[in-house]
């Protein structure tokens, strides 16, 4: 395919794509069509799935992956309209009954003084987006960024096993909150926030997104892997597609992976969606080993952004 076909393809998804590809790809921000993603397909279908406690699955954090918390993230990434109040009626009630003695956001009953760093990121990222007042975040924003490590990143596992090395995980899904949290034009904190986010994207940057800053070997090779969605878990495509929304300027220490993704490039110039993660799921968006919308749009939204105009070409 050219790359009219390819948006031709695109276009022929579902309306949450079809909102993304004119934003991102065709510069075109329809918000009638954004407007839809709440009563067509797989936005529909996820708001159907409430219960009338107002909670997705049993609750914010169970059963993995159709709880509260991984629902609304997934609504958030369909790019729902950020003013739906049935979304918003659920963070209130997160709020309300989820808070941890430090500020975050805690996974169960059992949960009390320590919430999860990761989480704490991810929900921060959503919240922000289905515009929560800023000051109810608060609390949530300290508890992250009392978490920062010496090597400038974040790692759940701190307050667990006491890890002493910061984790890509925990710290892509912390960028992505803090990102969002300054997005709104929120002030609370904002210069640490910028330190943070700063030093966050240099733990990522050192690693060349997937590579040891020891040794050069691949840290895990399912950080090249591409499924949808990502859930809490890291891999390529989601860091470099965090850089492009961030409005990052090119690095060299992209170069690796972009490549990696370059390669895994179909002759039909579509990307497939790999192997999914394990566990529980609302219904299937797309299938494993097909070609995929989501994970085409991405790439194209992360070349674009790149400047990278032909998809054969490697950047200088």
């Amino acid at each position: 395919m050219e790359e009219q076909q390819i948006i031709e393809w695109l276009l022929q998804g579902d309306v949450s794509i079809q909102y993304q590809v004119h934003r991102d790809l065709l510069g075109n921000n329809l918000k009638e069509l954004q407007g839809r993603i709440a009563y067509e397909g797989w936005g529909k279908q996820f708001l159907s799935k409430r219960k009338s406690n107002g909670h997705w699955g049993q609750s914010f954090y169970q059963p993995k992956w159709i709880s509260s918390h991984y629902t609304l993230l997934d609504l958030r990434n369909l790019n729902l309209s950020p003013a739906n109040k049935k979304v918003q009626e659920t963070i209130k009630i997160i709020l309300a009954t989820c808070k941890a003695k430090d500020g975050g956001i805690k996974l169960g009953p059992s949960t009390t003084i320590h919430s999860d760093v990761c989480v704490n990121g991810m929900f921060l990222n959503y919240a922000t987006y289905f515009q929560t007042e800023e000051q109810e975040l608060h609390p949530v924003v300290d508890s992250v960024l009392n978490e920062i490590m010496p090597d400038g990143g974040f790692n759940c596992r701190t307050t667990r096993s006491g890890a002493v090395h910061s984790s890509l995980h925990t710290t892509l899904s912390v960028l992505e909150g803090l990102l969002e949290f300054q997005k709104a034009g929120n002030t609370y904190r904002k210069y640490e926030i910028k330190s943070a986010q700063r030093s966050a994207e240099e733990f990522v940057l050192i690693h060349q997104l997937f590579l040891s800053d020891r040794t050069g070997e691949i840290i895990r090779k399912d950080f090249l892997n591409l499924p949808y969605p990502c859930r809490w878990k890291y891999n390529i495509l989601r860091a470099l597609d965090y850089f492009q929304y961030s409005g990052r300027k090119w690095d060299e220490r992209m170069n690796p992976a972009i490549k990696v993704l370059l390669k895994k490039r179909n002759t039909d110039y579509t990307w497939n969606l790999q192997a999914k993660h394990p566990g529980k799921e609302h219904f299937e968006m797309e299938k494993a080993g097909k070609p995929s919308r989501w994970n085409t749009l991405r790439v194209l939204r992360v070349l674009k952004h790149f400047e990278i105009e032909n998809y054969c070409q490697q950047p200088v």
